[in-house]
């Protein structure tokens, strides 16, 4: 027997107000903003056709800019990337044919009918704050954003991965959270997410300093006329989250207050044409299990 004398245990009550904040239990879930990507979206030549006419226009690239949604100022604020607004009709028909798919993948319902989409660079210490794509498109809460990647290869920059910020749901409204999960900016591939998602780009490297050796992408955004269909109900298959409203409610104070009438970097919308038939991509059919 051990030779301390026992103490009586004196209950005591434990409540939130005993804890320090962080470890004090939350309701609110914390939802991943849907995503999705594709690899060798072009092919190599075209892939390879693209970088060199991106890299044959470097004199006519110019610093990208961010649209303060209080005063409607453009201005350079938390940005270090440059951009030459572009349109191609190939790359939009690759678009329209992937694009069915990318709204089932997200549970995405609106209807689409024009993009807008610029080229851009980024090299020693580019970067671009946490932002949402509001004050680009005038619904964020059925508008798509899409980065396709170029470089070289071998890669001639390190760092500039985009960051794709996860959604607080509280009581109080949606707001982005801590968390985050990172894309690689890998040539030839192409992410998908809502335009309402909190999103940045994290500084990149350039060791040469050539501009060849940048960070190049094609920036899209990709939106319709009217809100989104009545769709199934929450939880069921094709619509695991229903976090586009969440999402759009998070984006609205980065939303322009007022109606911008033309886009802050100089890009022009064109079209979306309609999928082909004949070259739409689609889900391949579950196997069975016998």
């Amino acid at each position: 027997m051990s030779g301390y004398a026992m103490e009586s245990a004196t209950p005591a009550e434990i409540s939130t107000q005993a804890l320090p904040p962080s470890d004090q239990w939350s309701t609110a879930p914390v939802v991943p903003a849907p995503v999705c990507r594709f690899e060798n979206f072009l092919g190599a030549e075209r892939a390879g056709t693209l970088l060199s006419y991106a890299i044959s226009r470097e004199a006519d690239f110019h610093a990208g800019t961010v649209l303060d949604p209080l005063s409607g100022q453009v201005s350079h604020k938390g940005r270090s990337s440059l951009v030459l607004p572009v349109t191609s009709s190939v790359f939009s028909a690759h678009l329209a044919d992937c694009l069915p798919l990318v709204q089932e993948v997200l549970g995405h319902r609106a209807a689409l009918t024009q993009t807008l989409t610029v080229l851009t660079s980024h090299g020693e210490g580019g970067h671009y704050g946490i932002h949402t794509d509001a004050s680009r498109v005038r619904d964020v809460g059925t508008a798509l954003s899409a980065v396709y990647y170029l470089h070289r290869t071998p890669r001639g920059f390190g760092g500039g991965r985009l960051r794709l910020y996860d959604t607080v749901l509280a009581d109080d409204g949606a707001r982005p959270a801590e968390s985050y999960r990172t894309i690689e900016p890998e040539h030839d591939t192409i992410v998908f997410f809502p335009a309402g998602a909190f999103h940045e780009v994290v500084p990149s490297t350039c060791p040469s300093g050539h501009f060849a050796d940048h960070r190049f992408t094609l920036t899209t955004w990709i939106s319709g006329t009217g809100p989104a269909a009545d769709g199934p109900a929450a939880g069921s298959v094709g619509d695991p989250f229903r976090i586009w409203p969440w999402l759009a409610h998070a984006a609205e104070r980065t939303r322009p207050l007022a109606d911008v009438e033309h886009d802050h970097d100089g890009a022009s919308p064109i079209a979306l044409p309609p999928a082909d038939p004949a070259t739409r991509l689609t889900l391949p059919a579950p196997r069975r299990t016998s």
